[in-house]
Formats: structure tokens, C-alpha cells, sequence
């Protein structure tokens, strides 16, 4: 068995209201200095803890993410300053990947001269000497407890990665309450991704048991409490499942990662603009097909994993998963074709193209895919 590195925030602490508890984590720290990340529609709900926070004596700069779109180097770029001049001793991101990931990369990048051109790729950031706290309010992207960030680079138009263990939250509060205001839409989006997290470290060529254990988990909560946490936002069982299921596939992400599905999505959802969750989830049943003959055992076990029955052949089980898992996304409302995205078919190679870029990613899959195996999947779900 190959050894390996589980990277962990030092408190995760998961449970309804504890997203309340960053002004204590902050002044358990000795911290003065906070900045504090969210978005527009977050303020009146954090207006409680702000207003507690500069009771305490805490000095704060609130940075509101304005931007409808995920991030890139320009977003990054105009709220960097800021954290810079104001020399923070804290960082509080609440909100979606997004924010987070844009909350995590500003705690790193506070000091010194690193820009995100100088870092991405994998372990290149120097340092980080701040407190960094992560609060999620949607239940996908697995950031809160991951060591990676992701930002679109505007010099070339893809989608990149920055791995590192200075982007480790010292602290996660998970707290599936604040999930509750999330929209279907997205609801089903991030919750696709965070399926795709597990699925794929999973099946990873580096998957490893000590990881297993989650993604298995995650699978299992994400099929049997996706549709429900859609259709009935503030059902707490099926939010803290969802919120669970995010946190396991995070938890995937360092040790492990991803595979092919993400490697396909980046080109795909920068060219066309939308949601990186939304990407994966249409490509997902694709290039589970795609990789299922390279290790049909663990196929079948992700069907199993999801409560289906054993049909007694270990490709038959295995498509039935993957028959299932297009089920659940169509009947979360998810677009099962590029076509109906505005996807055009002479823009496929140039996708192929985008894909093949992340080898970071495509050296993780469990088959090897080539330029022409890229096609071959985009041209499936046109």
C-alpha cells in the first residue's frame, strides 16, 4: 500500500448555528485585525455576528464578493489590495467555493510579494502567518476543508488550479442552516460536484482506503439526499447530508483529487461561461462510462454504495450506477446535453484542446484518456 498524506483543517466543526462562532474562534486566537468575505445576499444574515465581533473590540473589513461569476485573476486583483493595505491577522470567507477559494488566496497572498500567476500549479505558495476561517453556504465544492483554490487566468482564457497546504483553513464551520436560502438550481449544481468529488477520488489511479472511506460515504449521502435537499431547501436532514457529503469530497481533494470529469469541465465552463458544478454534472455518467471497464469492482461498489442491488455481474451493477447517478441529475433539473448549454459542435476540439492542458488532472484517471477519447465524450453529450 503507497503511503500517504491526509491535510486536514486543525477544526472542523460541524452543526446547525455554529456559523456564528467564528468572533469567538477569532478572539480564542488573540486575533485583532479580521477581514471578513462574504457576498450581497449574506450581509443581513451575518449582521448579528458583525455587530457582536465590533462590540468585542475587533477591527473588521468587510469585502463583499459582487461579482456573479466565479472567480478570476481580475476579481482576485481588485479585492487583493485591499487585503494587502489593511494587513489582516484574520480571515473569515463565508460563502459559496467562490468566495472561498477567493478568501483563502487573499489570506496566503497578504503578505509578500507571490501574485497568483507566480502560483499556480502545486505547492508554490511561501507561506501564510494569518488566521483563515471558511464558512460554506452551499454544499459542493468541498473548499472549506480542501487545500486547493481555483481561479480563471484572463491572459489565456483556462481555468487553473492552486494546490497547497497554506490553503488549509486552520478552521471549518459547517453548518447546513446556512444552505438553507441556496436555490434549487444551485442546490443541484454543487451537489453534482460534490458527487463528482467522491466518485472520482474514488476511482482514482492514487485512490487509497484512508480516502475511500469518505468518498463512499459521500457518494451514499449525495444520492440519497440530493433530490430531497432540491426540492424542500429547508429540510435539515437532507441539507446536513448534503453539507456532509461536500465535507467528505473536500476531504478527498488533498490527498487525492480528481480526475477526468474535471479536467473536460474547466475548458467548458470558462469558454461558456457557466457553473463549474453544472460542467461536471453533465459529463459526469460520460466518463464514468468511459473509465468503468478500467476497474469494474469499484464501479459496482459505487451502485452499491448507493443502495442499489447487486445484480449478481460486476458491469451490470457498475452501469446501473451510472444509469442511476443520470437519473438523479435529470431529475434535479440538470441539462443532459452541451447542445442545450449553447454548446456548438465546432467548438469541440478546441475544448479537447482545453482538456488535454490538465495533466495534473488527466494523469489521475484510472484510464488513459487521449485527445481523441476527450472528443469522443463531448461529441456523446452534444
Amino acid at each position: 500500500m503507497r503511503s500517504i498524506e491526509l491535510i486536514q483543517p486543525k477544526h472542523i466543526i460541524f452543526g446547525a448555528g455554529c456559523a456564528q462562532d467564528w468572533v469567538d474562534i477569532v478572539l480564542a486566537g488573540k486575533k485583532q485585525k479580521v477581514l471578513l468575505l462574504s457576498t450581497h445576499p449574506l450581509w443581513a444574515v451575518l449582521e448579528k455576528s458583525i455587530g457582536n465581533a465590533r462590540e468585542k473590540g475587533l477591527e473588521l473589513l468587510c469585502l463583499d464578493y459582487s461579482w456573479q461569476a466565479e472567480p478570476d485573476t481580475e476579481i482576485f486583483e481588485n479585492l487583493h489590495p485591499q487585503s494587502k493595505d489593511f494587513g489582516p491577522q484574520a480571515i473569515v470567507a463565508i460563502g459559496g467555493g467562490s468566495v472561498l477559494d477567493v478568501g483563502k488566496l487573499l489570506a496566503a497572498l497578504s503578505s509578500g510579494t507571490q501574485k497568483p500567476s507566480d502560483v499556480f500549479g502545486k505547492n508554490l505558495l511561501d507561506s501564510r502567518d494569518n488566521l483563515l476561517i471558511c464558512v460554506p453556504t452551499t454544499a459542493g465544492t468541498g473548499s472549506e476543508v480542501s487545500p486547493n483554490a481555483i481561479l480563471f487566468d484572463l491572459r489565456d482564457g483556462e481555468k487553473k488550479g492552486i494546490i497547497s497546504p497554506w490553503l488549509i483553513p486552520d478552521t471549518a464551520l459547517i453548518d447546513p442552516e446556512m444552505t438553507f436560502s441556496l436555490p434549487p438550481k444551485l442546490t443541484a449544481e454543487t451537489g453534482m460536484d460534490a458527487l463528482c468529488h467522491c466518485i472520482e477520488a474514488y476511482t482514482n489511479k492514487y485512490a487509497h482506503p484512508a480516502v475511500d472511506l469518505y468518498a463512499l460515504k459521500g457518494i451514499e449521502y449525495v444520492y440519497k439526499n440530493l433530490k430531497t435537499a432540491v426540492k424542500e431547501g429547508n429540510n435539515i436532514e437532507a441539507r446536513s447530508a448534503m453539507a456532509l457529503a461536500s465535507m467528505y469530497g473536500g476531504l478527498c481533494l488533498g490527498p487525492v483529487n480528481t480526475s477526468a470529469v474535471h479536467a473536460l469541465s474547466y475548458g467548458l465552463a470558462g469558454k461558456y461561461h457557466f457553473s463549474h458544478g453544472l460542467a461536471n454534472a453533465v459529463l459526469l455518467p460520460a466518463v464514468m462510462l468511459f473509465n468503468m471497464e478500467a476497474d469494474l469492482e469499484k464501479n459496482a461498489r459505487i451502485a452499491l454504495a448507493m443502495g442499489l442491488p447487486d445484480k449478481g455481474d460486476l458491469k451490470a451493477t457498475a452501469r446501473s450506477g451510472i444509469k442511476a447517478i443520470q437519473e438523479l441529475s435529470r431529475d434535479c433539473g440538470i441539462p443532459q446535453s452541451l447542445s442545450s448549454l449553447g454548446v456548438k459542435r465546432e467548438d469541440l476540439p478546441q475544448l479537447a484542446d482545453m482538456a488535454m492542458n490538465v495533466k495534473r488532472l488527466l494523469n489521475n484517471n484510472p484510464r488513459e484518456l487521449e485527445w481523441k477519447d476527450a472528443l469522443s465524450i463531448y461529441q456523446s453529450i452534444l
